[in-house]
């Protein structure tokens, strides 16, 4: 099959969309400023946090929640139990068959307390709730209004086991993600307190003012913009600033606005690098002083840079003036303005993580959809982006750069673990069927798109969406309204078939029948997810041509993906009709092959009734 395979993907030029549509009527917005006294010797620390919150929702809001992450890396919590019980753990997370958070002692654990909290100078009721504080408010918000809360908090920083914490296996000091009281974001639907069980994450949108005190040994990187550079040095300094400091500590200072999350890593050992992109934001990287690592680590400082470049062209333009490549976490994790992997990895895996990670500052932290219910729209646009982005920056010339996706989506279909999209991240089963319908299955989304209607119209979708829905927290229909618009098609059924079912796609060719001079084929749909189909022909003298079929529903035809062959377009097919006849204008002994979908774009679940061919 793969001779007869055609894969044209058109170049990847930018667009450019003045925002048209305001679907999201209004969001939240919350002011942190926060400062934090770290301990490096016994990772407990101390803060204080004063929020200051702007209800723009027509409801009126009489408690909130805020989300204390650290609370999960206790023996007996929720994502203790969850991974003692699912079927396959993150076997990062365990220790042979034994969870790694069930054996933390008193001192490895890690906790997220409020200790005070008053609204507007009043105390507040308040309650925790694993990881998860219930607040009831001392006087209501009103719609319009706003409030401030003001918090004393103290923390212990976990022995690193998932995503954040202290003390990795690469020996990084301090991971801190999800280390401070977060506020729960209320939109639409309503509250959003899901408890930490090891998935994804959503957050308001608001400015942070984050001051961090700690061991002036260490070097500090993660979100945000330092706003006392010359005071602090560890490479941040003005060039030739000579910078003196007092005492034992130094309090890092930094300010990051419009981002919904805040992440910063510290070591004592961390090598700090910049990179100044010509038309982009400046390139921080901070890794270990490791012989082992330092090569590679200063070999990919040039692709991150054509990452961010490529990235901005094909999506939209990164908003931020920063962003800071650091190693910390347990593989790779993006945050705002920042993204923590781990840095023991050869050159190809280095640069990957990066390019995935990196994607997601378009993805989760610029579009932040809410991962725990759309997962696949921040995973699978991601690795489709980032699929590209590899092949180009890479030069791995794939004909198909999304073969592992689909690769992916098809063990899945057969192992029978398969759950609709639409299922909450938590709920999963297993995470075998969370990753794959996550990342392949959300990938082959929009690559299958730009299958029904064309490459050129999907990187238009793409550009589109990221400009009418940036900061707004878009869903899945968002996506789909952005489609059709771009294209004219109907593509609801598209949406519902692909994301809030398991129904597949199975096309085949049931017969090829001489009629006189002319050839009949015979089609059937086997799976219930109808989809258009483009055939390729190719004659026994090698000639190539191609014939289209529109599906009913989508009420439009997509332009030729294949220029340079000859297309005849054929009536519709309507999803009901389980069969479908065509003719070929040429005698069936003239005919060499006949194949279904010769892009491979389709996820089709049996490739092998959409090829006829003589003497194959």
């Amino acid at each position: 099959m793969k001779h007869l395979q055609l894969f044209f993907l058109t170049a990847l030029a930018g667009f450019s969309f003045v925002c048209a549509q305001d679907s999201c009527d209004w969001q939240q917005h919350v002011d942190y400023t926060m400062d934090v006294d770290m301990d490096v010797k016994t990772y407990q620390y101390t803060g204080t946090q004063k929020l200051v919150y702007t209800n723009n929702s027509p409801d009126q809001l009489g408690r909130v929640f805020y989300h204390l992450y650290f609370n999960a890396f206790q023996p007996g919590s929720e994502m203790d139990v969850r991974l003692q019980n699912i079927k396959d753990p993150d076997k990062r997370m365990m220790d042979g068959d034994q969870s790694r958070i069930a054996s933390l002692s008193e001192s490895e654990m890690g906790y997220l307390h409020a200790l005070t909290l008053t609204q507007d100078g009043q105390p507040v009721t308040f309650k925790e709730e694993g990881t998860i504080l219930v607040v009831d408010l001392a006087k209501p918000i009103p719609s319009g209004g706003k409030t401030t809360l003001e918090m004393t908090f103290k923390g212990q920083v976990p022995l690193q086991i998932r995503r954040s914490g202290r003390n990795s296996r690469e020996n990084v000091a301090l991971s801190m993600s999800q280390w401070y009281p977060k506020l729960s974001e209320y939109d639409f639907e309503g509250w959003h307190p899901n408890p930490y069980i090891a998935r994804e994450f959503h957050g308001v949108w608001g400015n942070f003012d984050v001051k961090i005190t700690l061991d002036k040994e260490y070097t500090v990187g993660g979100t945000g913009y330092l706003q006392n550079p010359d005071e602090i040095g560890h490479g941040y300094e003005t060039p030739g600033t000579k910078v003196k400091t007092k005492g034992k500590t130094l309090t890092w200072h930094f300010v990051a606005p419009q981002v919904h999350d805040f992440m910063w890593a510290a070591d004592p050992e961390y090598i700090h690098d910049t990179l100044e992109m010509e038309d982009g934001p400046t390139l921080h990287f901070l890794y270990k002083n490791n012989p082992e690592f330092i090569e590679n680590w200063k070999k990919f400082q040039p692709k991150t840079a054509e990452a961010m470049a490529f990235f901005s062209k094909n999506i939209g333009k990164y908003p931020y003036k920063q962003y800071s490549v650091v190693q910390g976490g347990d593989g790779g994790m993006e945050y705002a303005m920042s993204t923590l992997v781990t840095g023991g990895r050869e050159y190809g895996s280095l640069v990957g993580v990066m390019v995935h990670e990196m994607a997601h500052s378009w993805f989760q932290h610029v579009l932040a959809t809410n991962e725990s219910e759309h997962a696949w729209m921040d995973e699978g646009f991601t690795s489709f982006i980032s699929s590209l982005c590899m092949n180009e920056i890479m030069e791995q010339n794939k004909q198909n750069p999304f073969e592992g996706s689909y690769r992916g989506y098809y063990a899945l279909v057969n192992s029978g673990l398969e759950m609709p999209q639409t299922t909450h991240s938590d709920r999963y089963t297993t995470n075998f069927a969370y990753g794959i319908a996550a990342y392949s299955k959300g990938s082959i989304f929009l690559s299958q798109l730009g299958y029904i209607i064309g490459q050129d119209k999907l990187m238009e979708t793409i550009h589109k969406y990221f400009e009418d829905f940036k900061f707004k927290h878009p869903t899945p229909n968002d996506i789909k309204r952005t489609a059709e618009k771009v294209s004219g098609m109907e593509l609801n059924w598209y949406l519902t078939d692909w994301t809030m079912t398991t129904n597949t796609i199975d096309y085949g060719i049931k017969s090829v029948d001489a009629d006189g001079d002319k050839t009949k084929v015979s089609l059937e749909r086997i799976g219930e997810m109808p989809m258009p189909l483009d055939i390729l022909v190719v004659g026994e003298d090698g000639t190539q041509e191609t014939y289209y079929i529109p599906l009913r529903m989508m009420f439009g035809e997509k332009e030729n993906p294949y220029p340079s062959l000859k297309r005849t377009v054929l009536d519709n097919w309507a999803w009901a009709y389980p069969n479908y006849e065509f003719v070929i204008d040429m005698p069936k002994e003239k005919i060499q092959a006949i194949m279904i979908d010769p892009s491979q774009l389709m996820a089709d679940v049996d490739g092998e009734n959409n090829v006829y061919q003589v003497n194959p």
